[in-house]
This record gives structure tokens, C-alpha cells and sequence, in this order.
């Protein structure tokens, strides 16, 4: 690809990224996510999803600084802020992969502004939750792909795991001690693709002191619900005896949070059962969109405290009356 190709192409992404939220906004509750696809150097296209990019541009001076973690050669100064650079090549390309790092992907998850170094960019692609699907799992818990995807071209896509990636980079982060929920006998259900958050989650229910349970997607969450919802009516009690909490994330393979959570709450069966949406975006028009599918609560990836205290008072609270 020349680089006045892969100029145009950027420009033309950046445009297609800060066009109006609001179309994207609705978007929630279809099961379809935007891709922004890009290249390490390699004949593979990776893929994030456009909430997360702020915008991407040639690669800025990197400052280099010494004692690094891996895949970080430095940081850049960008309108004013000092960003930290991820060769993402170092992590996800593999050997072979002769990545030329001139295109940088601004992001924003989690917390975390950072850089992604590309080789280039591709285009943006609309696809269907219901069209990516966990990857193999040859790749192991650690891998930095969370799914994979065909386009109808027949243009394989693997999605990015940023969780991982800042797992890598900053390491997960530490659960500090937290006060029990009052009630013993809770029992959450949680669902999210990522190994690194599954992991996270599950220790701040342990520290309150809570059972749980988990699915890797929104269609293995939404299937065993149903279950759990059909066993509820054949012994006569209300399902919020039974489970006092679904916490869910937004994206995810098969079926996203936003779907799984407008399934929830259109089924009678689940009435006095809060969902919380637990998403590494965190803008107003993501929570927006959250709200739109009548979510009860919404917080932003990771701070177990915060996490902590959100679900607490809900799971906590006596079960509102079934409709």
C-alpha cells in the first residue's frame, strides 16, 4: 500500500470515526458493531471497535525511555498530553511480522489513553455480533484476540483484546480487601468474552462474599438464563430468589450486552433482577446507550471499588415484586 493510499485511507477513517454519535448511538440493541480494521504488517487483519478510537494519524517523535515493559518503546507528546506508545506488532504480530509502526491509532478504554503503532489501517466494517465467534482455543487464556470474524467478502478479521493487552502492559490490577455484602446467600451471573476481566470480576465477588457464575458470551448467558428461568417456574419461585444480579458487558461474540440486556428485561420471568453493564466505554453516549436497553446501573472497566460498591446496594436489596 503506497503511503499516499494509506494517508487517504486514514483521512477518511478519522471522518467515519467523529461523525455524529448519535447514529451510532443507535446501534445499540441491533447486535452490530464497527470495525476499525487494521494491519500489524502481515496478510491478517485485526480489528477494534470504532467507541474506542479517538482518531489515528502518522506516528508522532516517540520519546524512548529506559526499564519499559515489553511492546512499549516510549511515549509521545500529543496537544499537550505525555502517551504511553504500544508496538501492538511485539504482542500480537508474532515472529515475521515486519511491522513499519508509521500509522498510530489513538485510543481511549478503560481509563487509559494510549497509542497503538500499525502498519496501516483498512477501512471501516459493520458487522453482526451474531457473525464473530470466540476464537480456538489452541490460543490459550492469554491470547490477544477475544474473537474472529468473517466479512462477507471473505475477509478473515480477529478482534483485538485490549483488556489483555493492558493486562500486559500495566498488569491486572490488585483487589483490595472489601467489605462483605449483607446478604450471604447472593448469587450473581455474569458475562463477559475477555479471561483477564472474568478473572477480575471473580475476585471482587469473592471478596463480597457472594456466589457466581459466568458465561463467555452474550448467547451462552442469554441460553443459560433461560434455563435457570425455566427451572424458577417449575418449582413455583420467582427467579430473583435465585439470582440477585446479572452483570454483563457490552461487547461481546455471539450476542452483545446490549441485546442480552433487552432480552432480560422484556422477559416477565426475570422481573426483579437488575442488570449492570460493566464495559471498558465509558463515554456519555455509551452509557446512553446502556440506558436505552434499561440497564440499572453502568460502570466503567476497572475499579473494583467502584465495581464493588454499584453492585453491592443491588444485590443487597429486597426483590422488587414481579409484574
Amino acid at each position: 500500500m503506497t503511503a499516499d493510499t494509506n494517508y487517504r485511507l486514514h483521512a477518511l477513517a478519522n471522518a467515519s470515526i467523529l461523525q455524529n454519535v448519535d447514529a451510532r448511538t443507535r446501534l445499540a440493541g441491533s447486535n452490530v458493531i464497527e470495525l476499525l480494521l487494521f494491519s500489524l504488517g502481515s496478510s491478517e487483519l485485526y480489528g477494534i471497535n470504532v467507541f474506542k478510537v479517538r482518531e489515528i494519524t502518522h506516528t508522532p517523535a516517540i520519546a524512548r525511555a529506559p526499564n519499559l515493559p515489553t511492546g512499549v518503546p516510549g511515549f509521545v507528546s500529543l496537544r499537550g498530553s505525555i502517551i504511553p506508545v504500544i508496538a501492538l506488532s511485539e504482542l500480537v504480530g508474532g515472529a515475521g511480522t515486519a511491522c513499519s509502526n508509521e500509522m498510530m491509532m489513538l485510543t481511549e478504554f478503560s481509563g487509559h489513553v494510549q497509542g497503538f503503532l500499525l502498519h496501516s489501517i483498512d477501512r471501516i466494517a459493520r458487522v453482526e455480533w451474531s457473525a464473530i465467534h470466540a476464537p480456538d482455543a489452541m490460543l490459550g487464556a492469554d491470547s490477544y484476540i477475544s474473537a474472529v470474524t468473517q466479512l462477507p467478502d471473505g475477509t478473515l478479521v480477529s478482534v483485538l483484546d485490549v483488556e489483555q493487552v493492558l493486562a500486559t502492559i500495566h498488569g491486572e490490577p490488585e483487589v483490595p480487601d472489601l467489605a462483605p455484602a449483607a446478604r450471604s446467600d447472593a448469587n450473581v451471573f455474569f458475562a463477559d468474552d475477555s479471561a483477564v476481566a472474568r478473572r477480575e470480576i471473580a475476585r471482587v465477588l469473592d471478596r463480597l462474599g457472594v456466589r457466581h457464575q459466568h458465561a463467555r458470551n452474550g448467547r451462552e448467558a442469554w441460553e443459560r438464563l433461560q434455563s435457570l428461568a425455566t427451572h424458577a417456574q417449575l418449582t413455583g419461585e420467582p427467579l430473583s430468589s435465585a439470582i440477585q444480579l446479572v452483570l454483563t458487558d457490552a461487547e461481546m461474540p455471539e450476542m452483545d450486552g446490549y441485546v442480552l440486556t433487552r432480552n432480560i428485561k422484556s422477559d416477565t420471568r426475570f422481573a426483579g433482577v437488575p442488570v449492570v453493564m460493566h464495559s471498558s466505554l465509558s463515554s456519555a453516549a455509551n452509557r446512553s446507550m446502556g440506558a436505552s436497553v434499561g440497564v440499572d446501573a453502568y460502570v466503567a472497566k476497572f475499579d473494583s471499588h467502584v465495581l464493588a460498591e454499584t453492585l453491592r446496594p443491588l444485590i443487597d436489596a429486597p426483590a422488587a415484586a414481579p409484574r
